[in-house]
């Protein structure tokens, strides 16, 4: 190739190198750092997890390692009996590294380079987040998904539904950091090749551009440059070849900067009305209640029913006519809690659980369209977190309790008599659905709140 011809593509490659190195600082590098405060957040949650359901063991020495420069922890394999030894290691030093790259890193276009992209893309990928499966060819992936799955037995819905977000973040802030960090690494290869050729390979024939050559010329004129192999051998290709008119094309064409359409102001982020919207949510167990309330109603005349005679008979005529409280009837009834991994036995007093039932309906019902709701929405965040909490626990514990009133009336009736029982699973299979959504709330509550407290402690105002 004529040698004007490569000094318009060094000239054309260096003005798209400026084009795009604007577009990154302006656009991708806080696209970057946003992405990475997120992914790291969300396996500093799932990291606490593990250590609280004592799946690894806490670092004794996590808070005293210096950490200079980003190291990909080791993925190696490790002795079967040491598993849960070195898999505490590998992760607390993990989430260490994490933490290093998200406040303390320079993320910036002048700073990084080939072999630091290398180290960033190493610890984005430590764990396959996008292919998270026990089955994984991956050691380390392998491991974590098993303990993930690990965790997610015997917990609550909330810290369950922690889990699940946290995976998903996890997958979609691989996926856009990835191709964040593919930019870079066209952006400093490209940069690389520009470089060299400026100080090597511009004044060299074809025969003499050699990758022998042209390292014995890089230890002068570039000197503590590294020697990359590989793109020496694209710069061969792209300016000594047949083909290297279409190869410095395509290059040409990956550096163009397709400039987005600006985007619309995002809304500023009302976190009260994620709560109160949960508080509404949680308001809509009162209709799975009174449902329930009356076919317990139900069950319960038909448990009486089987059990009166005459003097029964008189004490609920004399009952009845002096107005009196119903005499109490207590249930033996038990359950499995799958929070503790214990089952638990509770006397359950009928009449006054109704009433309790009946009780909470009513506050419930008043927090969708009562007066209770206009109450809530003059209080402080963290009122209203502690009282969406509180109801979320009460409706959890009521729940616990009906499924196992309905197994006791199921087996405590008598046969001839089991048809006339009122099943309530689809009510509490409902009811159930209401707290988990509510606990969704409640947990976008705090993760979005927990982002924007990190972004301006870190002086970073949102977009």
């Amino acid at each position: 190739m004529a040698e004007m011809d490569i000094a318009g593509y060094i000239d054309a490659l260096q003005q798209a190198l400026i084009a795009k190195k604007d577009w990154l600082e302006r656009v991708e590098m806080g696209n970057l750092k946003e992405n990475l405060r997120t992914y790291q957040s969300s396996f500093s949650s799932l990291y606490n997890i593990y250590l609280k359901k004592k799946l690894i063991d806490e670092d004794p020495y996590k808070h005293e390692s210096k950490i200079s420069e980003l190291e990909v922890p080791d993925s190696g394999l490790y002795q079967e009996t040491k598993g849960i030894e070195q898999l505490s290691i590998r992760l607390s030093n993990y989430d260490n590294q994490l933490d290093f790259l998200v406040n303390f890193y320079q993320l910036g276009i002048d700073f990084l380079n080939l072999d630091r992209i290398k180290r960033i893309v190493g610890l984005v990928r430590y764990v396959d987040w996008v292919n998270f499966t026990p089955d994984s060819q991956s050691l380390m992936t392998k491991a974590v998904a098993e303990m993930t799955n690990q965790s997610k037995a015997g917990v609550d819905p909330l810290t369950l539904s922690i889990i699940g977000e946290g995976l998903t973040r996890l997958s979609r802030m691989t996926t856009a950091v990835m191709g964040t960090l593919k930019n870079l690494n066209t952006y400093y290869k490209e940069y690389y090749k520009l470089t060299v050729r400026q100080s090597v390979t511009q004044s060299m024939s074809a025969n003499e551009a050699t990758l022998e050559n042209i390292r014995k010329k890089m230890s002068s004129a570039m000197p503590g440059s590294h020697f990359f192999k590989e793109l020496i051998e694209e710069i061969i290709k792209e300016d000594y070849t047949s083909s290297g008119a279409d190869l410095r094309e395509t290059i040409l064409n990956s550096l163009k900067v397709v400039e987005e359409k600006p985007k619309a102001a995002k809304a500023v982020v009302d976190y009260k009305n994620i709560l109160l919207d949960g508080i509404q949510v949680i308001g809509g167990a009162s209709t799975s209640l009174i449902e329930i309330g009356a076919k317990l109603d139900e069950n319960q005349a038909v448990m009486e029913s089987n059990k009166k005679g005459f003097l029964s008979f008189l004490r609920e005529l004399i009952r009845q006519i002096t107005h009196a409280e119903p005499e109490e009837v207590i249930y033996n009834v038990e359950y499995f809690d799958t929070a503790k991994d214990v089952t638990v036995r509770e006397k359950v007093r009928f009449y006054k659980f109704r009433d309790e039932l009946a009780k909470k309906a009513r506050i419930l019902s008043s927090f969708v369209r009562g007066p209770a709701y206009n109450k809530l929405t003059a209080m402080a965040e963290d009122q209203i977190v502690n009282y969406l909490e509180r109801n979320i626990r009460d409706v959890q514990a009521l729940h616990k309790t009906l499924n196992a009133l309905d197994d006791f009336f199921k087996a405590n009736v008598p046969a001839n008599d089991r048809a006339k029982i009122k099943g309530i699973k689809p009510e509490l299979s409902a009811l159930k659905n209401t707290f988990v959504k509510a606990n969704n709330r409640r947990y976008e509550y705090s993760a979005q709140k927990e982002e924007a407290e990190q972004m301006k402690r870190l002086g970073i105002e949102p977009v």
